[in-house]
């Protein structure tokens, strides 16, 4: 029987092994744009300290498992205990862990007041990650007295001074509050009593589709830090995906042989977009693979991973890491189901073929442990009907702001202008001058 060949499984052609032995968020997140959005998606995540590397290699093959061969070209020898079987929830985790996202933010009345409160995140800045929430909930009068992970939802128990500003609270970390809640919410907090919340896991909640075949995952030491490509475009039928997800000691990787791109971020669109941001994201790709003349490797991810801000899942525990490869936190006293130490994420996406990437992907790892995201933002107008002056020249610059989320729209994804603008019901405003607002966006 005639077995169908998986390209990302011979990437490994070419590999020399060596010798040696093996701002705070304020929104909330709405969805996020996964590996499934592409077709002939393979993913890869590196491992990588010193010369030391784990490679774990998925793929998206779809059909009878009997036409199934993986095929692992290496120039020597490989011992048994060098080669083992993945586990494909952990990648998955790890792909919607760092998964390009969408998040809501809703505007404030612009007629209340929040200087001190606007003291109080400044200050917040230089603060722990792991305060954040705790000191952005008192700046309501909330008071975060303990948070669980139970199966697959995520438990807050919270107490407040007073129920205006629990309320808020809650609203703005995406709690829908019926009208006529502060009443009751103001009875119980009268006895004294706490709130407990509660919110789907998203994270845990992904682990129970599994869609691939098991990961392959090999063990070695190179002073090498590449990815061998080029045998994948010998039988390939047009170009192929690729997303790589390097888990590193120090800090982000980049690619030193091609352009390692960033993609455009934290861009305010339009709130239709919400019920479509598979095609949004998918088009916005394929509009940045134009731009670098389809020899581009882009950044859609890289944060440290003992948290994130907002989650499109939850970080990956200690327990999972290791599982991946990352051998440097066997001894660092971390529970098995406790938070990463010292382990820095980095997700590149890479649509290749053999005319446009005649060479292998060459990596380096770099100092930079900054925060990057793909993150797209839907921002809710005020609706009250307060009057002030702040109100009515919020209300003035409402219909320029949907203008700049539809010129965006347009810019990102390649969508027609007219099109977006009868989407969002409105009309085109004058002396917007297109060219300029490209070339702003991309310098954003």
């Amino acid at each position: 029987m005639a077995r169908s060949l998986v390209s990302v499984l011979a990437l490994l052609t070419g590999l020399f092994i060596g010798s040696g032995s093996a701002s705070a968020f304020c929104g909330f997140y709405v969805a996020k744009a996964d590996t499934k959005l592409f077709n002939k998606a393979s993913e890869v995540v590196i491992v990588r300290h010193d010369n030391k590397t784990v490679i774990t290699m998925a793929n998206d093959f779809k059909g009878d498992v009997k036409e199934f061969a993986m095929v692992v070209p290496v120039p020597t020898i490989l011992e048994k205990e060098q080669i083992h079987i993945g586990d494909p929830a952990v990648l998955k985790h790890l792909a919607d862990y760092s998964a390009p996202r969408l998040v809501e933010y809703f505007d404030e009345n612009p007629c209340m007041r929040y200087e001190l409160r606007e003291r109080k995140m400044d200050a917040m800045k230089s603060m722990a990650p792991a305060s954040v929430a705790q000191e952005h909930a008192k700046a309501f009068g909330v008071t975060i007295e303990a948070q669980y992970t139970v199966g697959e939802y995520d438990i807050l128990i919270l107490s407040a001074k007073e129920s205006s500003g629990l309320e808020t609270w809650l609203i703005e970390n995406g709690y829908r509050i019926p009208k006529g809640a502060s009443s009751v919410l103001h009875s119980y907090l009268k006895q004294g009593i706490k709130f407990f919340v509660a919110k789907v896991n998203l994270g845990e909640q992904a682990k129970l589709g599994l869609t691939h075949l098991r990961p392959l995952q090999i063990a070695f030491e190179s002073p090498k830090f590449m990815l061998p490509i080029r045998l994948g475009t010998v039988n390939a039928d047009g170009a192929q995906e690729l997303f790589i997800y390097f888990l590193t000691k120090q800090g982000r990787v980049e690619t030193t042989n091609y352009r390692t791109v960033r993609l455009p971020q934290a861009q305010e669109i339009p709130l239709y977009v919400k019920d479509n941001f598979g095609d949004f994201y998918r088009d916005l790709f394929m509009q940045q693979v134009k731009r670098e003349s389809e020899r581009g490797v882009f950044l859609e991810y890289a944060w440290d991973m003992n948290w994130c801000d907002p989650c499109a899942a939850n970080p990956l525990s200690a327990q999972e890491l290791r599982g991946l490869g990352v051998f440097w936190q066997e001894n660092s006293g971390t529970s098995g189901k406790g938070m990463a130490q010292n382990v820095y994420l980095t997700r590149l996406h890479v649509r290749y073929d053999g005319t446009h990437f005649p060479e292998d992907l060459l990596f380096q790892e770099t100092a930079d442990r900054g925060n990057f995201q793909a993150r797209y933002i839907l921002r809710h107008p005020w609706i009250g009907t307060d009057e002030c002056p702040a109100a009515t020249v919020y209300r003035q610059q409402l219909r320029e702001r949907h203008e700049r989320e539809a010129q965006t729209l347009a810019t990102l994804t390649g969508w027609s202008i007219s099109d977006i603008r009868k989407s969002m019901n409105i009309s085109a405003l004058p002396a917007i001058d297109e060219k300029k607002w490209y070339d702003r966006l991309w310098d954003h």
